[in-house]
Formats: C-alpha cells, structure tokens, sequence
C-alpha cells in the first residue's frame, strides 16, 4: 500500500545504551519542563475573590427594567416572546388600575412575565425587538441550579431593585457601580 504524504520516517531498531536505559537524561528533561511553569502567570481564576474579565458584547442573564422614577417599563406588547425562536419567554397582560401610575408607565403592564432559562440560548433577540428598552441582558451569567422550577425566573426576580428605594441596587443593576 503506498503511503498518501511522504512524511513516514523508519524507526531505528537499534538497542539502547546503558544511560537510556537508566531513563535519567529523560527524568530530567521532564522536571526541567515542570520546573519553569512554577514561575509562568498562572491562568487559574480564583473565583470568589477575583472576577473573570468579559467581553463587551457577553449576553448574560435577563433583566426587566425600570425607569428613573422606579416604574416598570414593559407594557407587554408580546414582541420580545414572539422574537424569541427558543419560545423560551411567557407572559400575559393587565390593565392599569387608576391608583398604579406610580407602579407602571404604560395602561398595559405585564401581570405575568417568565423566562425558562433551559429553553433560553441566549441570542439577544428579545432585547432587540424590545421597542420600550425593557428587557436586556446583563452581565451576569445564570447560577447553577438542582431543579427545572430554579431555571424558570419569574418578574420578581427579573425586575431591577426600584431606584428610589434602593439606589445601590439600581446603580449597580445598571452597571453604573
């Protein structure tokens, strides 16, 4: 059978002196190899203490957002469940009661709104097609869980801290801190 490249090299048979046999000259090679990554930068992460650099375009987990007099800006048009090719968004709608100006912008506010984060892949569509800037991607990446329920997140824990009752967690939800 001919060979396809005419990279193949003949082995030598030839028997292995006594050094080689002693395998020293091998063992020393190795260790000098392991002994100058000690002082190579390591490219281990301490985690907790440190906080790995991401890049400027990460799509993270989703947020709902508010604006700066602490209302809800979604009004529910449906855009960003029907932009969604993963299905993965779920809302339903309601009317604006007479004494929740404070609570939401629009006359429509989403009564319901879930993202299944195991259906989510993450493409930013929603974002996109979101005419009201309600709906973005953070940078925080979605935590580990034991249970599909812990991957569905509901408005409550989508919706930014309100920034007149907590302006720390509005500042650092929009990334300003």
């Amino acid at each position: 059978m001919q060979a396809l490249t005419n990279r193949s090299q003949g082995v030598s048979r030839k028997p292995m002196s006594f050094m080689e046999r002693l395998y020293i000259p091998a063992i020393l090679k190795g260790m000098a190899i392991t002994f100058s990554h000690i002082f190579k930068k390591k490219p281990t992460i301490r985690y907790p203490e440190q906080k790995r650099p991401f890049s400027p375009v990460f799509r993270g987990l989703h947020v709902l957002n508010r604006d700066e007099e602490g209302r809800e800006r979604c009004t529910a048009c449906g855009l960003c469940a029907v932009a969604c090719p993963a299905e993965a968004i779920t809302m339903e709608a309601a009317e604006r009661l007479p004494n929740e100006e404070h609570l939401y912008r629009e006359e429509k506010y989403a009564a319901k709104y879930e993202i299944n984060m195991l259906r989510c892949i993450f493409c930013g569509l929603c974002e996109e097609a979101c005419p009201k800037d309600a709906i973005y991607l953070s940078e925080t990446f979605a935590p580990a869980n034991y249970t599909r329920k812990g991957f569905v997140y509901g408005k409550e824990e989508l919706l930014i801290p309100d920034p007149k009752t907590n302006p720390e967690g509005y500042a650092a939800a929009k990334g300003s801190k």
